[in-house]
């Protein structure tokens, strides 16, 4: 809780489930606002679809207002600050990712050009694209958290005014994910319309409905980076709360676990600790190699977790070629139209390798924080937190849009 008087703890709480509640609603208000016309191009489309982005956002922005102004919360006017920052930077995310996915700008029309050369070209191309386009969101997710903390406490900094900056990151993380309901929804429709346009060709449609759907797919391509864009930003943006949240845990095992009275360096009781009186107790900084060696091995499980499962796609995706293959041999008649092809199949291959393969994975991202705490304590598992959440934040922006970007 960042507040000590019981009624603004639970309006402290009560604020992000009502914001994210509201702007689910005024999502779908949203939604009736994307328009477009026949024969419309790309860049028309993505225009179409930002204005009910847009306009979702600032009728959250006026909704949440009152909401904390409803609530009496303390600083109500910073906090609000704080969710519009979270917006703002949503938005610029969104616009960063359209700008180097998308098929009406220069990263992907460079990208079509190095065709011309052959598949190399297009690799390279594609991975010089992604790792250009981690630099925009990350410094966005900078000004945020930094915006965020400053207008909820006021412009304020010390170990007084903590909980209320971190409350302000947290929020306005909720800020960034209060238009949710819409950029999913326009994520979502991508691969609805790459079916589609597939049904079309397989049945024998006209050409324009193939050039269509194409359109729309294309489209896709950009929103479904987007939506990725948007998860991704909101937890980085909570890199600093989830570390304070951290804390918090430690404090609950000095009063609960322990179940006596513990005191942190100066004779501080634990239950009256500060953030910063953890940080100076466990001494957190980057001169204590065990934060190096947490930080490091938040990096490695970052990569070996990206690693194993796109190694299990891969493996997943080579078994459904094989039996699609194999149906074409076996069973007469599917190229004719006069067999059914064995779906279930198809479907049961997907399900399992899904579940087995990503056990290893699973079990790896449970595993590594038990063993980092074990082995290099309080220290190690900070380090842990930071070192994974910014590498993999720059990690997954780099994977999405240079797959968006190829696409």
């Amino acid at each position: 809780a960042f507040m000590d008087m019981g009624d603004i703890q639970l309006n402290g709480v009560l604020a992000p489930m009502l914001i994210a509640a509201v702007g689910t609603l005024l999502s779908i208000a949203g939604i009736f606002m994307v328009r477009t016309r026949e024969g419309a191009t790309q860049k028309e489309l993505l225009r179409s679809l930002n204005t009910g982005v847009y306009f979702s956002a600032v009728l959250i922005v006026i909704a949440s207002f009152f909401i904390l102004k409803y609530l009496a919360l303390p600083n109500y006017v910073g906090i609000w600050g704080s969710i519009v920052v979270g917006l703002l930077a949503g938005i610029g995310i969104g616009q960063s990712t359209e700008y180097f996915t998308s098929a009406s700008y220069k990263p992907t029309i460079r990208i079509a050009e190095s065709s011309n050369t052959g598949p190399a070209t297009v690799i390279i191309a594609g991975v010089g694209t992604g790792l250009l386009s981690t630099a925009l969101p990350l410094l966005i997710v900078v000004v945020a958290i930094v915006l965020a903390y400053f207008f909820a406490t006021g412009f304020a900094f010390g170990a007084d005014t903590l909980n209320m900056g971190l409350y302000g990151i947290g929020i306005a993380a909720v800020g960034m994910l209060s238009t949710l309901g819409i950029t999913l929804a326009t994520d979502a429709y991508g691969p609805i319309a790459d079916n589609a346009g597939g049904n079309a060709e397989m049945s024998g449609l006209g050409p324009e409905v193939r050039q269509r759907t194409d359109a729309l797919d294309s489209l896709g391509n950009t929103t479904a980076a987007t939506g990725k864009g948007f998860a991704i930003g909101s937890a980085a943006l909570t890199a600093l709360a989830l570390l304070a949240s951290y804390f918090e845990e430690v404090r609950m095992m000095f009063v609960k676990i322990l179940d006596a009275p513990q005191t942190l360096i100066n004779n501080v009781p634990a239950i009256e600790a500060s953030f910063f009186d953890f940080v100076q107790h466990y001494q957190i900084h980057l001169m204590n190699p065990t934060v190096i060696a947490g930080m490091f091995l938040g990096v490695m499980s970052v990569f070996l977790f990206s690693g194993l499962t796109m190694n299990a796609v891969g493996r997943a995706a080579q078994k459904m070629v094989d039996e699609v293959r194999r149906q074409f041999r076996t069973i007469k008649g599917i190229m004719e139209g006069t067999a059914e092809p064995d779906y279930a199949r198809c479907v049961e291959i997907s399900t399992k390798g899904a579940q087995k393969e990503m056990l290893t994975p699973s079990l790896l991202a449970l595993i590594i924080p038990v063993l980092v705490g074990l082995l290099l304590g309080v220290p190690g598992i900070a380090g842990l937190l930071m070192g994974t959440i910014s590498s993999g934040f720059a990690l997954a922006i780099f994977m999405a849009n240079s797959g968006g970007a190829w696409d």
